[in-house]
This record gives structure tokens, C-alpha cells and sequence, in this order.
């Protein structure tokens, strides 16, 4: 599990991912990397199907030039890291035309099982946080292109969780993980254990290390 987490923050509120890195390591590098030098900042999720995913990553969608949308990259691609992640709801994983190694940029989050992707796409993370964001984007209105009629535009940021080691269970909740910004924590006299509550029902236990 990757020490970084990615936060897209949208005008419908914020999806936030864990990385792959034993799975997909090229692919989660080429992310970070391109975050990291704001590549994604000011795209838009292009392309929303219901019932499926939603993608975006596309520096041709900077232009208000719909018919370019979708045909856009980082002017490289990348050797494909097909690995035995399904993809479940809520899987972080790269877009791709018919050549398994050329994905560049483009990404997508699946709302709905689409197992008959796996071996075929590279999953390289999940969402841990933001799930209703995904599913307020893909149930967008949108046009003959699955394009929604009006832009989402997102941010992409890349956060430390150094010191964090994120063993966390949660109890009366079925939340894998909960954002940083949620916590409060409270230590326990004399060991090296702190808990993080956030809210009543929900209760988790870290070490720093």
C-alpha cells in the first residue's frame, strides 16, 4: 500500500484514491509524476456511462473543442501492468486504444463490477473516499459522446501519510477509510498507540512509526 494517497477535487465534491504500488508501480509513478506537475489541473471527466465508469485525464479537454476530447495524452505512453485486480466498484485504472501499451494519461473509475475488464486494463488504485462523487459525475447529463453537457473540472493533488501505518478498522460502518481532515485523535497514556475517532460509530487504532 502506497505512503501517498491522490485527492480530485470537483465542484461535486472530492474523490479520493490509495495507489497500487506492488500491482501497477510504472503506472502509479506516471500518475503521481503527472499530478505532481498539475498535467491534470483544469481537465474534465470526459466521458460519463451510467451503470459504468467514468473517465477523464485528457489535456485536450482544456479546450472548450469537444470534438478533440478523448484523443488526448501526455505525448508518451506507457508499457501496460495488466495484474489480477478485479475490477470492482470503486477501482482506479488506466485508459488505453487497442494497443495494450498506450496509455498516457486518461484514467478511469468504475461505478459497477466490469469484471470483463481484467487482464485487459491496468488497475493501479481505488477509491477510498468518494464514491457519491463518482456517481453524481457519471449520472451527469451528457451528449452523443457521453460527454456531460456541462465541464467538471478537477484538481489533482498528491498527499503524504508519512507516519501513518494504516492498519485502521472501522466498527458500525461499512467506510473502508476516511480522509485525514476527519480525524480526531486522542492518545492512550504511557504506550505508543493513538486512536482516531471521527464521529460516534466510527473508531480506528494507528501506531506511528
Amino acid at each position: 500500500m502506497s505512503s501517498e494517497i491522490a485527492v480530485i477535487e470537483t465542484s461535486l465534491g472530492n474523490i479520493e484514491f490509495e495507489f497500487f504500488d506492488d500491482k501497477a508501480p510504472g503506472h502509479v509513478k506516471n500518475f503521481k509524476d503527472l499530478a505532481n506537475d498539475e498535467f491534470y489541473n483544469g481537465t474534465i471527466f470526459h466521458r460519463v456511462i451510467p451503470g459504468f465508469m467514468v473517465q477523464g485525464g485528457d489535456p485536450n479537454t482544456k479546450s472548450d473543442d469537444r470534438s478533440t476530447h478523448g484523443m488526448g495524452g501526455p505525448g508518451y505512453s506507457i508499457k501496460a501492468e495488466f495484474n489480477d485486480t478485479p475490477h470492482k466498484r470503486g477501482i482506479l485504472s488506466m485508459a488505453r486504444s487497442q494497443d495494450p501499451d498506450s496509455a498516457g494519461s486518461q484514467f478511469y473509475v468504475v461505478v459497477k463490477d466490469s469484471f470483463f475488464l481484467d487482464g485487459k486494463y491496468t488497475a493501479f488504485g481505488k477509491v477510498v473516499s468518494g464514491m457519491a462523487v463518482a456517481d453524481k459525475i457519471v449520472n451527469a447529463p451528457r451528449d452523443g459522446r457521453d460527454n456531460p453537457n456541462e465541464r467538471i473540472e478537477m484538481k489533482v493533488k498528491i498527499i503524504k501519510m508519512d507516519g501513518w501505518r494504516r492498519d485502521m478498522y472501522f466498527k458500525d460502518t461499512n467506510l473502508n477509510w476516511i480522509s485525514p481532515s476527519c480525524f480526531n485523535i486522542f492518545s492512550q497514556s504511557n504506550t505508543s498507540e493513538h486512536h482516531i475517532s471521527a464521529g460516534s460509530k466510527i473508531f480506528s487504532q494507528y501506531r506511528v512509526d
